[in-house]
């Protein structure tokens, strides 16, 4: 081995943290992951309905995980070139966590089925409750959440804390491992205890950001550690810098691409009439008397199908629109015309009397604007009813 490798190797050995981020690096990352939390909470507090659509499909808090963990896998590729340069192993520990990120990325996007409108294969439909082409959502809830916080735990607080133990330090040389920073730690422990308590709807979409960040943040740290003392360590040099800006980056191209993807997507005439004629066959059935709901159920039609047993739907208005071409796989699984979930919506308010329920879709640009109270934006809906909190609903006459 030249002295070269092996003095990169030695180095290896020590401590990640030590090697890579400084205390005020550490401060502004901290700052900026737990700021997720902080700003979750603001915008919940002064504006329910902004919190709401925050958390929706293909809105910028998607889109800024996306690229948060798209940006790591880049920047994780890079470090382990880097690190065979520097050391000649074989940098699998690096290459594997590029791959997670992109494989969390394009999960986090339904690999773009929202993006190009392609229906999934059946399989995914039916027991995808998403209805989407991800993995994560057809394995257990149980086991989802189970695997989401050993990540957490395993990745961002363990690991570091080995590298604490000068035994485990040596192994992690020896095998190539490279563990996150560990002042990073506090981070990744932040986005479990706000994952393990839940205290709000969605809490888990605003983990996952989190979770974005942790991973681009501990890429940057070993891209830094193995460029240090190359030429190419002249990008790193101004970590702190480096490390607001790609926050910032994350959060201001999720913004950017969500709202681009909208505007790219546009639905003709036709297929508005199309979609507006299927959600008035599905408010019939609604008013038919056959099909039951009940105060604030928000549900894709197949859940509301599948969950309360709703089988008139599979037989009325809407399921006999496939006798005059409507496809069999959007009449079975009650997709519209751009190959998204039509909806139900029932909405409660004890307190003013109110009670709205209605059916909709996303529309032409595949994503949801209406609140929980009107159908908005290029959603095309239909109202079921409109009134005073009734038991019932009241049938078509």
């Amino acid at each position: 081995m030249s002295k070269k490798k092996k003095a990169a190797r030695q180095k290896q050995s020590k401590p990640t943290y030590e090697l890579t981020l400084d205390s005020v690096v550490l401060v502004v990352a901290n700052a900026l992951i737990l700021g997720v939390v902080l700003y979750a909470w603001i915008v919940r507090d002064f504006s329910r309905d902004f919190y709401y659509l925050s958390a929706q499909e293909d809105e910028y808090m998607e889109w800024g995980t996306f690229w948060a963990f798209m940006l790591a896998c880049g920047l994780g590729v890079y470090a382990a070139w880097r690190q065979r340069r520097a050391t000649g192993q074989l940098p699998w520990f690096l290459l594997g966590v590029s791959l997670f990120c992109f494989v969390v990325a394009m999960e986090e996007i339904s690999w773009g089925q929202r993006m190009f409108g392609y229906r999934p294969p059946v399989y995914f439909l039916e027991n995808n409750f998403q209805q989407e082409l991800n993995v994560h959502n057809v394995i257990s809830t149980k086991l989802r959440k189970l695997l989401v916080k050993g990540v957490i735990l395993g990745f961002g607080v363990a690991l570091p804390l080995l590298t604490l133990m000068k035994e485990f330090r040596k192994l992690f040389a020896r095998t190539a491992v490279v563990a996150p920073p560990l002042g990073l730690a506090p981070s990744f422990f932040g986005a479990f205890l706000l994952y393990q308590i839940y205290p709000w709807d969605f809490s888990g979409e605003w983990v996952e950001l989190m979770l974005g960040l942790g991973f681009l943040f501990a890429a940057i740290a070993a891209a830094w550690q193995f460029s240090s003392g190359e030429e190419s360590s002249a990008f790193f040099q101004r970590k702190a810098l480096v490390v607001a800006v790609a926050a910032v980056l994350v959060v201001g191209v999720g913004f950017a691409h969500a709202e681009i993807s909208h505007r790219m997507r546009g639905g003709s005439e036709e297929i508005l009439e199309t979609a507006s004629g299927e959600l008035e066959a599905l408010k019939r059935d609604f008013r038919s008397g056959k099909v039951k709901t009940r105060c604030n159920r928000h549900k894709r039609l197949y859940a509301f199908k599948e969950k309360y047993d709703q089988d008139y739907l599979l037989e009325g208005a809407f399921a006999s629109l496939a006798a005059q071409g409507l496809p069999e796989e959007r009449a079975e699984f009650f997709l519209d015309p751009w190959n998204s979930p039509y909806w139900i919506r029932d909405r409660c308010d004890s307190d003013a009397e109110r009670r709205v329920v209605f059916v909709y879709s996303f529309g032409p640009n595949r994503r949801r604007e209406s609140s929980r109270w009107e159908i908005l934006g290029d959603d095309v809906g239909s109202i079921i009813y409109d009134g005073k909190s009734v038991k019932r609903l009241p049938r078509s006459r």
